[in-house]
């Protein structure tokens, strides 16, 4: 299958963009090797689950100003805000931004590497759904993380259940076989994480499971001065 495409930006000029518009799949990250992972895009687009729950919870009960990295169609940061929690979400694609913002949710369409509102301020970071992923550095991204983060900070991230540290270059795939421009991903089991998240400043506060999904939490003591 040719990877040739009329697209030009991942995440943007994409099968995501148009998934985020319609609120289905299916899609997939596709290797060159043309092994698949599925992405979960109407899990994305409905209201939280269960195990996005546990997230909530944790953010809810900080009760400090939360900013989701890579936030999608929004459903995290609306119902964050709904609780009355002041939040932010942050992600590269047009449509996924605006179907944030149709929810009530507050919503930037800029990249993580951006300069963003409240640089050192933000009391909690999101990265679930895969968005350690991004940029396929998770070591520069847990760097910019803690670079976001007010000084005890706590970054709440999503890990892959099996104990792997993948480096792959993919691209966005549909059903009809379309496919956006290669980019670099980056899928990280618990382990690696903490390798990574260690090296980042971060320290592990609590590890736990819900529905199939695996999440750490992270505390970054800030700078040393």
């Amino acid at each position: 299958m040719s990877l040739l495409s009329p697209f030009r930006t991942p995440w943007v000029d994409d099968p995501f963009a148009e998934a985020m518009r319609s609120g289905t799949g299916p899609l997939w990250l596709r290797r060159a090797d043309g092994h698949r992972y599925p992405l979960d895009v109407e899990r994305w687009c409905a209201p939280p689950d269960a195990a996005d729950r546990t997230l909530l919870l944790r953010c809810l009960h900080r009760r400090l100003p939360t900013i989701d990295l890579g936030c999608g169609p929004g459903r995290l940061v609306a119902e964050l805000q709904a609780y009355g929690l002041p939040a932010l979400g942050v992600d590269v694609t047009r449509t996924a931004v605006d179907r944030a913002l149709g929810l009530g949710g507050s919503a930037l369409c800029r990249s993580v590497f951006d300069r963003l509102p409240g640089e050192g301020r933000w009391g909690t970071a999101l990265l679930a759904d895969g968005n350690l992923g991004i940029g396929g550095d998770p070591g520069a991204l847990l760097a910019r993380t803690a670079e976001l983060l007010a000084p005890g900070g706590v970054l709440l991230v999503e890990v892959e259940p099996a104990d792997l540290d993948d480096r792959v270059t993919v691209t966005v795939e549909d059903a009809a076989g379309r496919c956006g421009p290669p980019f670099s991903w980056a899928r990280l089991g618990a382990r690696a994480a903490l390798v990574q998240a260690t090296a980042a400043g971060f320290r592990p506060t609590d590890a736990w499971s819900a529905h199939g999904r695996h999440f750490l939490a992270l505390h970054h003591p800030g700078p040393i001065r």
